[in-house]
């Protein structure tokens, strides 16, 4: 059986106590390999590790961390071919998912900031009048936290841990327990590409243990989340009293508001990604559709027979549109709120069932589902499901739609389709969301925030602002 190991000062590490999870293959429902489930004193050596760096590596020249984080770039698109296969054997998304999107967005986002970093500046005023002159520094923070998730795991663990080396932190980072393989083919890459010991160290292991002691360790001075809001609102709870800095994206239940004006077939093909794309667990993905009344039967019809047409198998097959489910836990959860769509008197119009592939009998597989409901208080409507599951529910009026939109504690992003330039401006105003997308979907322009309000988190990630969160502003006024 393999093991993955920790990686920890430039080396691979069995956990100290010597604990060890299953990791699940989600195609087969099997066991493919062990991970650590490490321990606060694995946790504090990885710190320490990353301490001892920080002073070299926050000194290092701009050019000489942005050559590291170039190089790390280009050896993640050589092995493309490698890391898509473990991507998809661990999370069960598409190959073609993992080979079109995941790595290279990962490499992407490593040369990304390795650029930034290197046109990165602060502020200077002078004070006229008063021989005066203030400019700012920004200083890298020191060891910094950063945890990621499981539906894009080395896409969304590259995008906290790029920034945060660019700007001159050491890092100890936790990827999810449930895909931890490409994070830890990422501790080799490292190593090919020169970065120095300590400056990264990845942790695996279990939320509540090394998540927890990462979270509540007196000397790791920020934390970056990505994550359910629960346990965000659990990390908010550890870490403010610290005061830590916080970069917290939590969950969506995002809306796609459908007009009847909208460019249809374009609407119609974005609509039936932006609902299942990686069985529709992105926090991103528009899981409430709105649809004006005159096109509503339309749409209702030429959707469900796209939906119908997905094909569902293993996720190494390229036919193969939705893979697996990430888990067996998240996969009865997932089914759990189709049952209880049924119970509040939604009316399911495709899918609603476990899928049996062949091959892989034990696999998690359910197919996409689309239920059409009357009432936008009921659960299916208000709580993220993140799975292959949307409603559907027609409206009349701008306001309607508006009011339909912001009917929920969560505010990522929103979908809006329609060719009538003042609505469109007048809804991205007053829509409640960090990210506004109009005649498109995940449409991402890595300069430009990235980030949720409401209970879908605090703070930005992207561009600058990720930069500005890993590094301390100093204003320094000199008179002269």
């Amino acid at each position: 059986m393999e093991k993955i190991l920790n990686y920890i000062n430039g080396e691979f590490k069995n956990p100290i106590q010597n604990q060890w999870i299953d990791n699940y293959n989600p195609s087969t429902g099997e066991i493919y390999s062990l991970i650590p489930n490490s321990s606060a004193e694995d946790v504090q050596t990885a710190y320490e590790a990353a301490e001892k760096a920080f002073l070299d590596w926050s000194e290092t020249t701009l050019q000489q961390r942005s050559a590291i984080l170039t190089k790390i770039a280009s050896l993640l698109t050589e092995s493309l071919e490698l890391l898509a296969k473990a991507e998809t054997m661990d999370n069960g998304k598409p190959l073609s998912l993992s080979t079109s999107v995941d790595i290279p967005r990962a490499s992407s986002n490593f040369q990304f900031f390795a650029n930034a970093i290197t046109q990165f500046a602060s502020e200077a005023h002078e004070s006229v009048g008063q021989n005066a002159f203030n400019f700012t520094l920004r200083q890298p923070i020191g060891v910094v936290g950063c945890i990621s998730p499981w539906n894009l795991p080395l896409y969304l663990f590259t995008w906290k841990i790029a920034p945060a080396l660019a700007a001159g932190n050491t890092v100890v980072a936790k990827p999810s327990e449930i895909t931890p393989m490409t994070a830890y083919l990422l501790g080799d890459i490292c190593n090919k590409a020169g970065l120095p010991k300590g400056v990264l160290n990845i942790v695996h292991g279990l939320g509540k243990t090394t998540g927890q002691a990462i979270v509540e360790h007196p000397k790791i001075k920020a934390i970056s989340f990505t994550g359910g809001t629960a346990t965000g609102a659990h990390i908010a709870r550890t870490a403010a009293p610290m005061f830590k800095k916080l970069s917290l994206e939590l969950g969506g239940k995002n809306p796609n508001l459908i007009f009847a004006d909208c460019d249809y077939d374009k609407m119609l093909e974005t609509t039936l990604k932006s609902s299942f794309s990686n069985q529709g667990q992105i926090c991103l993905c528009s899981s409430r559709i709105y649809v004006e009344r005159p096109i509503y039967e339309r749409f209702k019809t030429d959707f469900i027979a796209k939906t119908r047409n997905l094909k569902i198998g293993s996720p190494l097959d390229k036919e193969t549109n939705i893979g697996a489910l990430v888990s067996k836990a998240h996969l009865e959860k997932v089914k759990s709120y189709i049952d209880i769509a049924k119970e509040e008197g939604g009316t399911i119009l495709c899918g609603g069932d476990y899928v049996t592939v062949e091959n892989h009998k034990n696999g998690y597989y359910l197919q996409p589902t689309i239920i059409e409901v009357t009432d936008p208080n009921c659960r299916v409507t208000q709580e993220e499901i993140f799975g292959p599951v949307v409603t559907i529910m027609p409206f009349d009026t701008d306001d309607e739609a508006l009011s339909l939109a912001n009917n929920v504690r969560y505010g990522l992003s929103c979908t809006i389709w329609t060719n009538n330039l003042n609505r469109s401006m007048l809804l991205s105003k007053r829509i409640q969301s960090g990210i506004v997308w109009i005649n498109t979907w995940m449409m991402r322009d890595l300069r430009t925030p990235f980030g949720g309000i409401k209970d879908s988190g605090i703070g930005r990630e992207g561009g600058f602002e990720a930069l500005r969160f890993f590094t301390e502003p100093k204003n320094i006024c000199i008179q002269y």
